[in-house]
């Protein structure tokens, strides 16, 4: 029970918050009036803020008093308390609609807090207690017309999330003015209303005809207005696939895409895959004007341009038939120019993100990676494991590598996997066997590496202390003999060996294939299987089972003599077993083939032909190209990180359609593309917070010279698509994107001192107090941010008041970045020091620098 207790210093009260006789009444408020609850009861005293505490009884009643009193009342902070006290109440579950009348009166106020407490208050009560909220509807109507733009706004929010049928006709009117309103914030609530009126009677929204104005509001000119517009018009029109797109509102959309806010870009950019470009032209500008999106920080926003860029190489790639060009590029030949593109923008931002987003954008680089095999294959070493790595995205990067290896890198590959195979982590050691095991199996290491790697499997068979490592390697054996059938008589001799303290149901079984695969070559195979056949009615894995009697069969066209009894006695257990429905089929299956089979050598060939076929890297049972296919139609979706179809996850009524237009596209090859005009990179980067500081060696398209459009203005656009819209300001010279620096760069510390000492300390250029958001924590987290922007350390330390670091960078043409580095603590700020070598002192180039370095910083 929450107690009213006195606070010091002032004048104590009696029972019922009344004062003692003869002592002076509180100073702003009436006599006999009762406190606020939960309150001092003097003004500009300690304030309790526990609002969410239990209700005395009767505390209601108390709340009903002061806000018949609320007009009178001088105090704005003891208003808003007394209203936070009501909000806090429901917020509870205490049903305070007694109160409605009296919140009801409270609302004609300007503080524009305890209208919007008073407006959550008539919402909140509004479903439960419909014949309230009519009493309110006058009100609302009113404030939407208020002078205050925010009161509009308010109000029309609250009007409109009142959620009955019966209001709709008080709600349209005051809809249909906010859409012409002059303050952005009002047409954006407005448009936000039309949807909550559509959901609520869509019979009475067609009525009123607020599809064509959604359309027309496209052309808005605040750009929230129109992120609103879009969001709207894609869930009023899910069942046709989305908002209807044509040419003249895509290339209007691209045109404004600079102006929009972060949340803007990207819904415009999940629009992009839906349109189908005219022709080949149109998609390669659109590639080219979403190209600066890239060089942002934002990781939502890169996904969607790589969805956007496949989806148009898609569209306008060649196809085999096509009566195009020789030289016109295929689907295949721009999806590996994509992937070549956004390779550099990816990697770095899987290298400086949080866990969970790097989590989830290794999940995109490992579906690229399947896509375009080889293209991430120099960048290998970016998915090596760090310490500091959780274990979820320790395990996606395992993955990744043996994705990576090829000649040149596998032995590194190989080495780190080794390196994984006994830590602490039971998973993790399985999938680098596993890993190391898929190498083999692509042959994708070079010459001598499959025979490398069998030994070193070999060598884990042995690790008895480590068992999961053991029968992981037995599987990832069993299946290079199944890829490579020549490894059988290398591998044999640890098998009987290994077969006694193997205890894994999956390593056992593997072993015994591989004793039946090898065994010609191991001597004591068909007493180490008629140990296990004698101990048979003790198997309880199915696995097992099957695997014994394959073997048993296998090693009996090879050995007969020495196998045909106990074979005859695994025959007849194996087919009075009913615990497997399939062991049993199969060896009867056997026992008629080779008691009716009036020629061995046909039950051989049966029995021991390679039933599954080998492609380059995967066996048969483990093609999952449809799936892998169907994934890329869903890229940048849940569905990649689920790993399969949305269908398996979302009910069939909640699966959004996706639908390619205008299906009018594309259009002949003879008629001209409408240019699109691109907008200046750093207007897109400064949206996001980040410097456009990604480079790569792709370079960037250049945009197309702007030219009349021939195109029909399909719904009213007027003017603005047959000429180039306004140029952009010209951006800043010193965040152009001339700025390419070279991955991988050897500087010892004497030829660093050297090139130092070279230049004058006249010729250097030097930045002072730079701020910084925060300081960093230690020299190591320096070093790995600056690395990933291929910005190297030479050496570094730590004081108390400063971290100091002497870096090094080079330009692919060839020139040295010397840079000195102090990152102050306190205020944290950062002076850089920079000297070039071997080029030319460009400031533009060092003003790059510079940004790069701020960005690694997590400025």
């Amino acid at each position: 029970m929450a107690m009213n207790m006195p606070v010091p210093g002032t004048p104590s009260m009696g029972p019922n918050g009344h004062h003692h006789p003869g002592q002076p009444p509180i100073p702003g408020q009436p006599n006999n009036a009762p406190p606020i609850p939960g309150q001092p009861g003097i003004s500009g005293g300690p304030r309790d803020e526990s609002y969410f505490t239990e209700s005395r009884k009767g505390e209601v009643n108390e709340l009903r008093t002061l806000l018949r009193t609320f007009s009178t009342e001088k105090n704005r902070d003891r208003k808003r308390d007394i209203m936070k006290k009501v909000i806090a109440y429901m917020t509870l579950g205490i049903d305070v609609s007694r109160l409605f009348t009296e919140m009801m009166l409270a609302i004609e106020t300007r503080d524009l807090v305890i209208k919007k407490m008073v407006y959550l208050f008539l919402c909140n009560y509004a479903e439960t207690h419909p014949d309230l909220a009519q009493m309110c509807t006058n009100t609302l109507v009113k404030d939407c017309g208020n002078e205050d733009p925010m009161v509009r706004g308010l109000a029309l929010r609250s009007l409109c999330s009142l959620r009955l049928p019966q209001m709709i006709e008080y709600t349209s009117e005051p809809l249909r003015k906010s859409l012409q309103d002059g303050h952005a914030y009002v047409r954006k609530t407005g448009v936000m209303g039309i949807l909550k009126m559509y959901h609520l009677n869509a019979e009475e929204f067609d009525k009123a005809a607020f599809n064509d104005i959604l359309y027309d509001m496209l052309r808005d000119p605040d750009s929230s207005v129109v992120t609103n517009c879009i969001l709207v018009l894609n869930e009023i029109m899910a069942e046709q696939g989305g908002m209807a797109l044509n040419r003249a509102v895509m290339l209007h959309l691209l045109n404004r895409i600079h102006e929009f806010s972060e949340f803007g870009i990207l819904s415009v950019l999940d629009l992009v895959p839906r349109y189908i470009p005219a022709n080949d032209e149109e998609g390669f500008q659109i590639m080219n004007l979403l190209d600066p999106v890239l060089r942002t920080a934002n990781a939502g926003a890169v996904v969607a341009t790589i969805r956007a860029f496949l989806s148009i190489a898609d569209a306008v790639g060649k196809r085999d038939g096509d009566d195009r060009d020789a030289d016109s590029p295929s689907v295949d030949d721009l999806k590996r120019q994509v992937i070549l593109r956004i390779k550099a923008p990816l990697v770095t931002l899987i290298a400086s993100s949080s866990n969970e987003l790097a989590y989830v954008l290794l999940k995109y680089a490992d579906q690229l990676i399947d896509l375009c095999p080889g293209i991430f294959d120099d960048e290998y070493r970016q998915f090596y494991v760090r310490y500091s790595d959780p274990t979820h995205i320790q395990h996606s990067k395992v993955r990744i590598l043996a994705k990576l290896a090829n000649p040149q890198s596998a032995p590194d590959i190989v080495s780190e996997l080794s390196e994984l195979v006994a830590t602490v982590d039971d998973t993790m050691g399985r999938i680098a066997v596993r890993s190391m095991a898929s190498i083999a199996l692509r042959d994708s290491g070079g010459e001598g590496a499959v025979e490398s790697i069998a030994m070193r499997l070999m060598e884990m068979l042995d690790l008895q202390g480590i068992p999961h490592v053991s029968s992981e390697a037995a599987v990832s054996l069993a299946s290079l003999v199944r890829r490579h059938p020549s490894l059988a008589n290398s591998i044999s001799a640890p098998l009987p060996r290994a077969l006694r303290y193997i205890t894994e149901s999956s390593g056992k079984a593997a072993l015994i294939f591989l004793v039946g695969e090898c065994g010609e070559s191991v001597a004591e195979a068909p007493y180490v299987l008629e140990k296990i056949i004698d101990s048979y009615d003790n198997i309880t894995d199915d696995a097992v089972k099957t695997a014994l009697l394959a073997a048993t069969v296998n090693l009996f066209f090879k050995r007969p003599p020495e196998v045909q009894h106990m074979l005859g006695r695994l025959l007849k257990k194996a087919t009075d077993d009913v615990s497997s429905q399939d062991l049993h089929d199969r060896a009867l299956f056997y026992y008629r083939l080779l008691r009716s089979s009036p020629d061995p050598h046909l039950a051989k060939s049966i029995i021991t032909s390679k039933s599954m076929a080998v492609t380059a890297d995967h066996f048969a049972e483990e093609d999952d190209t449809e799936l892998r296919t169907a994934l890329m139609d869903e890229f940048n979706t849940l569905c990649t990180i689920y790993r399969c179809r949305a269908e398996n996850f979302i009910d069939e009524e909640n699966i959004v359609k996706f639908v390619k237009m205008p299906p009018e596209h594309p259009l002949p090859r003879e008629e001209a593309a409408a240019p699109v005009v691109d907008p200046g990179v750093n207007h897109i980067t400064d949206q996001f917070g980040g410097a456009a500081a990604i480079s790569t060696d792709v370079p960037a398209p250049v945009a197309a010279t702007p030219a009349p459009s021939g195109e029909v203005d399909l719904l009213g656009f007027g003017d603005d698509f047959g000429a180039s819209p306004p140029p952009p300001p010209a951006p800043a010279a010193d965040t152009l994107q001339t700025l390419s620096l070279k991955s991988s760069v050897s500087l010892s510390g004497d030829e660093y001192q050297t090139k130092w000492g070279s230049v004058p300390d006249t010729d250097a250029t030097v930045f002072s107090a730079l701020p910084l958001n925060a300081p960093p924590t230690s020299t190591d987290t320096i070093e790995r941010s600056l690395g990933a922007f291929y910005l190297f350390t030479m050496a570094s330390g730590e004081l108390p008041t400063e971290f100091k670091l002497f870096l090094y960078c080079q330009e692919e043409a060839g020139g040295f970045y010397l840079i000195q580095a102090v990152v102050q603590k306190a205020p944290a700020s950062l002076s850089l020091t920079i000297k070039t070598h071997g080029c030319h002192s460009d400031p533009t180039k060092i003003n790059q620098v510079v940004e790069l370095i701020k960005t690694a910083l997590g400025n």
